[in-house]
């Protein structure tokens, strides 16, 4: 794998950073890296990042999948990263609704679909993996297979989420919900530092400060309350979806036990109602960036990844 460590800091040569337009005219910041010259081709891995995510942080893991033979393509979010902002504050993570979220999905996906041939998987990372799901039950998309990677299902709240929710939406009714619902860091109350809540590897850490600091215009700070209400709905609704459980589609779910983000469980129950779920769990030792941990960590969750994508066939 270390020879994958020189492109975390560098956008690699054949790559390209264009920009897409979403139908309603919006422009997003597009990753596309062909695989390698040489390579058996696999096919193509549409990788959706997590709130408030760039897609440098995953160059490393793209590395190793287009070596592979796969080839990646990946896109920021609506609002953040280098896909503009949707409120005046630069470092708000703002969103109207998650419908508008699953709508650029999905028309992004029909799009690349039509330029690649053979597989099409999709992999989501957090926010990713929720919005990757809820494309595919609401049939907004379709894949051969998806990787849901710590996939936000559920948020962490110290009330859980019925009360959760409420407290947002009372909390959010005293101003804009437009406005940041915290100061800092990943989510309110809560002594623990960022990297932390994050990975335990204080050098890939460092790589998505770098990268921040490379390119301010892409921070994208704490959500709005609009984001936060949304998350709780978006979750309760998908969760609650006749659509999982006849979902056609396999789905590997690769959940931290410990995640101090998102809920675990509510990961684990999604995976027990899916028609073919494959289920990847890790204990205290990981945090909620599986892709970006130590390398123990990192290389289980990139193997277990290989395994389930080595089974998908190829279409007809």
């Amino acid at each position: 794998m270390a020879a994958h460590a020189l492109y975390r800091r560098a956008i690699p040569a054949a790559a390209r950073i264009t920009r897409w337009h979403a139908p309603d005219g919006w422009v997003h910041r597009r990753f596309d890296w062909p695989a390698a010259d040489g390579a058996r081709q696999r096919g193509a891995m549409l990788f959706q990042v997590g709130r408030g995510d760039v897609f440098e942080k995953y160059l490393e893991s793209f590395a190793h999948w287009r070596a592979c033979g796969w080839s990646i393509t990946s896109f920021d979010w609506r609002g953040q990263a280098g896909s503009g902002r949707l409120t005046a504050n630069p470092h708000c993570g703002h969103i109207d609704t998650f419908d508008t979220y699953v709508d650029d999905l999905a028309a992004f996906a029909s799009a690349w679909r039509g330029e690649r041939v053979g597989r099409h998987v999709m992999v989501g990372h957090s926010m990713g993996g929720h919005l990757v799901l809820r494309a595919l039950a609401e049939g907004r998309v379709t894949a051969d297979a998806a990787v849901l990677v710590a996939p936000m299902l559920g948020l962490k709240s110290p009330v859980g989420p019925r009360f959760g929710e409420r407290a947002a939406r009372l909390l959010a009714g005293f101003g804009s919900r437009s406005r940041p619902a915290w100061r800092g860091n990943e989510r309110p109350f809560t002594r623990a530092s960022r990297q932390a809540l994050l990975t335990s590897d204080r050098a890939r850490y460092e790589d998505e400060l770098w990268w921040l600091e490379a390119n301010p215009a892409h921070r994208t700070g704490p959500p709005s309350w609009a984001w936060v209400l949304e998350a709780f709905r978006s979750t309760r609704t998908l969760n609650a979806s006749p659509a999982l459980a006849t979902l056609d589609v396999p789905v590997q779910l690769l959940v931290a036990d410990g995640d101090a983000l998102v809920d675990p469980e509510a990961a684990l129950a999604v995976a027990a109602r899916l028609k073919r779920a494959t289920l990847v769990r890790f204990g205290p030792e990981a945090r909620h960036e599986l892709l970006r941990e130590t390398d123990a960590i990192r290389d289980r969750a990139l193997a277990e990844i290989d395994r389930f994508l080595a089974e998908v066939p190829v279409p007809a």
